[in-house]
């Protein structure tokens, strides 16, 4: 043991692991953090300011396919130099989702995770499929309930759906209702 709690071990892991390909395709210098991402670029020519702008288009592209996003009130652009055009920059375009698009998009984001889990796990036991259900599908949906509180019955069934998927990984649990396990 290394005396560090070894959730927060894996949570690292797969955060890491998250964000592995965010920087696919990106032409520009991208550092990647646990809370931000910088992009940069030395932009002395409209070819390295039309560079800078097609990484933010890809950037705003992975978090559409990752069903996140970056909070653009945290954006900046920083110019430095004395004879700098001041460019303006875009990171992506205002659209807001509905409740149900918002509720089918957390679905399919949280179903992609089981099937990872599925895939790369070979226990089916409680003790290893509970704690990677909680660190790694429940938040999805546990943030899509409290922000967008789904009131359709068709989008309630649709993250409960995602539930009974996941109690249908542990073993002796497949065929029982998750409302009463309280964990699921």
């Amino acid at each position: 043991m290394s005396g560090v709690p070894q959730s927060s071990v894996l949570d690292l892991v797969f955060f890491n692991m998250l964000i592995n390909d965010l920087d696919k395709g990106i032409e520009c210098s991208l550092g990647k953090f646990t809370d931000h991402t910088k992009l940069g670029e030395s932009v002395n020519l409209l070819k390295g300011r039309k560079a800078l702008q097609r990484d933010l288009d890809r950037l705003n592209r992975w978090t559409k396919g990752n069903c996140m996003r970056f909070n653009k009130a945290k954006c900046r652009v920083l110019h430095f130099g004395h004879n700098n055009p001041m460019q303006c920059y875009s990171l992506g375009e205002e659209s807001w989702l509905n409740k149900s698009q918002q509720c089918a998009q957390v679905a399919k984001k949280a179903n992609g995770i089981l099937v990872c889990v599925r895939n790369s796990v070979a226990s089916r036991s409680r003790e290893v499929i509970v704690p990677l259900y909680l660190a790694l599908v429940r938040h999805h949906l546990k943030h899509c309930a409290e922000f967008w509180g789904p009131h359709y019955r068709k989008d309630i069934e649709l993250l409960e759906c995602v539930q009974r998927r996941a109690m249908s990984l542990v073993r002796r649990l497949e065929n029982k209702s998750y409302e009463g396990t309280g964990i699921f």
